[in-house]
């Protein structure tokens, strides 16, 4: 990545369709090179997290964060690993949370989980009611952050980033289980004016937290 440039963060949803007929030899090797890949983008600082969201059955489904200078760097970045001749990208770009635990040392694995715990993504889309007076807003506004860094500081909010479009945020956490996770959104002050979608996550093989774990 060119050093004189800021860098972009990306979570990419990559779905793959094996083709009818493909040999389950051609299928290891690509998953060999793929994998080999994955490795190589990790140590150039592009792939930072792998994950599997919940899957139907058979469904080849992975979620990846990356990190470009620019969405043409990100493309050829895509384009370069072997599954991509069966795989479609769905690409949303990231911009900094001023709430992000990270925001000040962006590198492979900082996201990394601590050992225990399960990975959750959540997507909040906040809505301020009509007619809120601004100093509640600041008030509410002020207590969120302060949460958020307690959460950090306990381990349980690894990365928040604002998705495209008002009051859209993306958050990467660890609990203990879903009803943790759970607790963990009732705690938060903006909650009462949250709609909140919750992904549980699993390991992914390839994901680079495990080499730096």
């Amino acid at each position: 990545m060119s050093g004189g440039l800021k860098v972009m963060e990306y979570l990419v949803t990559m779905t793959t369709h094996v083709p009818d007929g493909t040999a389950e030899s051609a299928v290891q090797d690509i998953r060999d090179r793929e994998a080999a890949r994955s490795r190589d983008l990790a140590a150039e600082g592009h792939l930072l997290r792998l994950w599997r969201p919940p899957l139907q059955p058979g469904e080849w489904r992975t979620l990846g964060l990356f990190a470009a200078d620019d969405d043409a760097q990100l493309e050829n970045v895509l384009a370069s690993m072997p599954l991509r001749v069966w795989r479609t990208d769905q690409v949303t770009p990231l911009s900094t949370h001023p709430n992000d635990p990270d925001r000040q040392t962006r590198r492979a694995g900082s996201s990394a989980p601590a050992a225990g715990g399960s990975e959750f993504l959540t997507t909040f889309t906040t809505t301020v009611p009509d007619g809120t007076p601004a100093g509640t807003v600041a008030n509410t506004e002020a207590r969120e952050a302060d949460r958020a860094r307690e959460l950090a500081a306990q381990g349980h909010l690894l990365r928040l980033w604002r998705l495209p479009g008002p009051g859209h945020t993306l958050g990467l956490w660890q609990a203990d289980d879903m009803a943790g996770m759970q607790a963990i959104l009732a705690s938060l002050p903006l909650r009462a004016w949250m709609s909140v979608q919750v992904t549980p996550l699993t390991t992914h093989p390839s994901d680079p937290a495990l080499a730096n774990s």
